[in-house]
């Protein structure tokens, strides 16, 4: 236990929500140690920095204020009763309604913030309470009464929480970083199998961590950790509901605009400066047109664009800005984002490599200087249907369709044959002749290629077990598709693995180093509900035509010179960067030495000078093994 210290809170400094904290029976902790961990959260919450202490744990906070900008809102927060302490990352939308259901049960409020309508939601329902929340957020809640630390996560995942259980001790953070810091000794071994993943996608999956003894609680999910005897429950509070579609366009329309605008308005309250994300594409247009529909006064806009011609977006969103009146401002990146690796490499706590990192920090910094909160198109694109990939899958589907019952078996041979010889559509065809989803595994990194880089080590580690994330793909796309079809089920894997490890990954560090908030009304768990149960697959890629339900509302609302064909995400010309220039000098200085135990050097080289003499495009392989080896120099691994 810890010895002889009374409860400190601590109210100073500058510094997004961070939250973190320990329990650790029948062990002493410097408390130096902990003050650390709690400020390396400092870039997440440049306002408030707030500790709270007892015999049984400590809890940390740094905060970004947002709504209730008193310091009567600072957190550690506690009950009048002192029976309930919360530390909260996030925002809950429907706090005001829910805050009225408490008055009228005679629960009391010291401030108008959304933190203390957790503490007593969770005192007046328990851990059913996280059904009435509609937000984002990441928390843990400590009932002293119990000796019990309540923790959640948001259901779509924007919101990290880490967490290590091991040897009498719980802890968790916001970042990895934190935990390091409240472990000096903590010995940073490589989980080699989360490596082999992240080679695979570009980021790491699930409830892995790069660290053995690290776990991350995944969205939608909560634990409850007893204190005393230090058993730790874990739990799926929600998942999307069952399928129940509706065919009719025209009723999918008018509930999706009322669903949308209210989500908009939902995440316009705010007691600081907002704006929005507007990369002139249909998600983020449209959550501009809807703020703009909700506000009085101009709406803030802030766009990003390249120099490289076909990677420039900037004609677009001026077009949107122009139509709505909004106060536009726009940034160029350039190949100098190579100098950012460092600092984004040690931002991201592990490996990620979504190149599309560089001008999601770029655009999250410059807006800073104007706003402290900005709306996002986050979330469209798994919602309804906006990759290429559901293209093919919609080929698939339907040529799936055209074959008689009975005939399956020959059909497949039939496919096949024609593989070996027609000159397009291979990968259709290798999808019908057996390998199902033969094209969705080959938008990844191959085994082959990862197998050529891989150490010694990492090759006697995994044996036979390299190309485990393809069967990890392959069999979760599977189970999928018996649910969902085939097209449907290659959207709900996006939804499940890619968004919130990838994209909301992305979205959240990158804002957080800068000390903005970022809000995706598309993702407000309704919206989520209604596309994923309420709108087909067929209404979502019609014939080759992406995301069909979400332009027939965007035709309504935007600009009619807007081009709503066209699709080129948030990316940086890569494959150029890599031909010459700071990329390429940086990827030979982070070469590993001869005999390293995750990567092997002349592999790597072979690689480089494969992709530069154009045999083969692998600047996006390239990166990734840039992005992990400086993330090694980052943190001494």
């Amino acid at each position: 236990m810890y010895a002889g210290k009374k409860k400190v809170v601590i109210k100073e400094g500058n510094g997004m929500c961070g939250i973190i904290g320990i329990s650790a029976r029948d062990q002493t902790l410097p408390f130096q140690d902990f003050e650390k961990a709690v400020d390396t959260l400092s870039h997440r919450g440049p306002d408030a920095r707030g500790i709270y202490e007892d015999r049984f744990l400590r809890l940390g906070h740094r905060r970004l204020s947002i709504l209730d900008l008193s310091e009567k809102a600072n957190q550690p927060f506690q009950d009048e009763e002192k029976k309930t302490v919360v530390v909260f990352n996030g925002e809950i939308y429907n706090f005001q309604e829910i805050r009225s259901l408490l008055e009228a049960d005679g629960f009391r409020f010291r401030t108008n913030s959304d933190t203390e309508v957790i503490l007593h939601s969770y005192r007046k329902w328990g851990p059913a309470a996280l059904s009435r929340f509609n937000g984002m957020f990441a928390f843990a809640l400590y009932d002293r009464e119990a000796r019990k630390l309540f923790l959640a996560r948001d259901r779509v995942g924007k919101k990290p929480l880490y967490y290590l259980h091991s040897g009498g001790i719980f802890a968790f953070s916001s970042e990895i970083k934190g935990l390091l810091t409240m472990f000096p000794m903590f010995r940073k071994e490589i989980d080699l199998e989360a490596f082999n993943f992240y080679l695979a996608m570009g980021y790491i999956q699930g409830e892995m961590s790069i660290f053995r003894g690290v776990r991350k609680l995944p969205p939608g999910h909560a634990m409850l950790l007893d204190l005393e005897k230090g058993d730790l429950k874990i739990w799926k509070y929600w998942e999307p509901p069952p399928i129940d579609f509706i065919m009719d366009e025209a009723t999918l329309l008018e509930e999706l605009e009322v669903l949308l605008e209210d989500a908009v308005r939902a995440r316009l309250v705010s007691d600081v400066p907002l704006g929005a994300f507007l990369s002139g594409g249909i998600d983020s247009s449209l959550v501009v047109a809807l703020m703009c529909r909700a506000s009085a006064s101009p709406v803030k806009t802030f766009s990003i664009g390249f120099r490289e011609g076909k990677f420039n977006e900037l004609p677009y969103s001026r077009i949107v800005a122009r139509h709505f009146g909004t106060d536009h401002h726009e940034f160029i990146v350039s190949q100098d984002v190579a100098s950012l690796l460092p600092v984004l490499a040690s931002q991201f706590d592990e490996p990620f490599s979504d190149s599309s990192m560089f001008p999601t920090y770029i655009v999250a910094r410059e807006t800073r200087n104007h706003v402290t909160v900005a709306l996002t198109g986050d979330g469209g694109d798994e919602l309804f249907g906006g990759y290429f990939q559901y293209q093919f899958g919609k080929i698939v589907d339907g040529l799936t369709r055209c074959i008689p019952k009975g005939l399956e078996g020959p059909s497949r041979s039939v496919f096949r044959a024609l593989e070996r010889v027609v000159p397009v559509g291979k990968s259709v065809c290798r999808s019908l002749g057996g390998e199902r989803n033969r094209f969705f595994l080959d938008t990844h990194i191959k085994g082959a290629d990862r197998k050529e880089v891989f150490g010694e080590a990492m090759m006697a580690f995994l044996g036979g077990s390299w190309r485990e994330p393809e069967r990890f793909m392959d069999s979760a796309q599977r189970a999928l598709e018996r649910d969902f079809g085939f097209l449907g089920s290659l959207m709900r894997y996006d939804f499940d693995y890619y968004l919130p490890d990838d994209v909301l990954v992305k979205v959240d560090r990158a804002t957080m180093l800068t000390g903005l908030e970022a809000r995706a009304p598309l993702l407000d768990y309704r919206v989520a509900e209604f596309a994923l149960g309420k709108i087909p697959p067929s209404l979502k890629v019609r014939g080759m035509t992406k995301k069909y339900l979400l332009k027939k509302l965007a035709k309504r609302l935007l600009p009619r010179e807007l081009n709503l064909e066209r699709k080129m995400g948030f990316g940086i010309p890569i494959d150029t960067w890599f031909r010459k220039g700071a990329f390429v000098d940086l990827y030979l200085d982070l070469l590993p030495g001869k005999g390293d135990p995750y990567l092997d050097r002349d592999g790597m080289v072979r690689m480089l000078d494969s992709h530069r003499r154009g045999k083969r495009p692998l600047g996006m392989f390239l990166f990734s093994l840039l992005m992990f080896q400086q993330w090694r120099r980052a943190y001494g691994v």
